[in-house]
């Protein structure tokens, strides 16, 4: 068992926001899906106070190591989420962790507020990192901005709050040490980075125009980044970005995260998080080593 945020998990792998669609699932593998589910506890899509559309189509491109998206959040808004999403996500086996964005810290108060009086949801992640919203990304690339805007929503916060951190800034570690001095009760890292792909005649070919890359490509970013987040908080964190196997989950836990996020590889492999939990299950010397690293001594309740 994990103890994350005071959330008991059965084990330390759950999904990156966005990347799997547990309702879709439900739809076609019905109530196998909760025997097979292949995660600890399941992270919402982003919703937003209204409904989003999301960026034109095309919305992806594949490639050499990974994938760009420019999906841009679409969603049903706060009313339909509750009303329609929730029922159907709370059916899970699992934790459910619901991921909220605003543009503004009113915004993300009536999010927050709404979201935390149920009981449904264990804990909120905060999305300030997504490359394809600009006002996203300037208050999570910017640790000032980010403090000020934790300090304002962190007391209308009912349940754990996890702020997802953007990659694009200079300093990822300041920026998770302002999100912390202010209250986040974890951070997740990382988010993807800004990518393009250009057509044969040199124009964008994503609709959005740039989008964020993630996968296999981003795993040493991500590695660096975990570390160096983790050498400045205290507090939990989040690791992810191009997790495919046991030994990528295993090294993020070595650099100082509590969880791990499996997202691309999910696209590929629709168990993979039930693969690399059970890898990482069947590694006891690994994980002693984790855990001697101090990674697992953090303070993690």
């Amino acid at each position: 068992m994990t103890t994350f945020c005071g959330i008991e998990l059965a084990h330390p792998v759950i999904n990156g926001s966005g990347t799997f669609d547990a309702i879709a699932a439900r739809r076609a593998f019905g109530d196998a899906l909760d025997e097979q589910f292949p995660f600890s506890a399941f992270v919402s899509k982003t919703i937003t106070l209204r409904p989003r559309a999301g960026n034109p189509p095309p919305r992806l491109w594949e490639a050499s190591a990974g994938l760009i998206n420019s999906i841009g959040l679409p969603n049903k808004g706060l009313a339909g989420y509750l009303e329609l999403d929730l029922p159907q996500l709370a059916r899970l086996p699992v934790p459910l962790i619901t991921n909220v964005m605003g543009s503004t810290a009113a915004e993300v108060i009536e999010l927050v507020e709404a979201v935390g009086a149920r009981d449904e949801v264990a804990a909120i992640e905060l999305n300030v990192s997504c490359p394809n919203v600009e006002t996203g990304l300037d208050i999570g690339a910017d640790a000032r901005s980010l403090g000020a805007f934790v300090r304002a929503i962190r007391p209308h916060a009912l349940k754990p709050l996890i702020v997802k951190l953007t990659p694009n800034t200079a300093d990822v570690a300041a920026v998770a040490e302002a999100a912390a001095a202010e209250g986040a009760d974890a951070v997740s890292l990382i988010n993807t980075l800004r990518a393009m792909a250009l057509t044969s005649t040199g124009e964008a070919w994503l609709g959005g125009g740039a989008g964020g890359l993630s996968g296999p490509a981003v795993f040493a970013v991500a590695l660096a980044q975990v570390t160096a987040v983790a050498r400045r908080v205290d507090i939990p964190i989040v690791g992810m970005g191009g997790v495919r196997a046991t030994k990528h989950a295993q090294e993020l836990l070595s650099a100082g995260a509590s969880l791990v996020a499996v997202g691309t590889e999910s696209f590929r492999d629709p168990l993979a998080g039930a693969r690399i939990a059970k890898g990482l299950r069947e590694t006891p010397a690994n994980r002693a080593e984790h855990t001697a690293s101090g990674a697992a001594t953090r303070q993690v309740a």
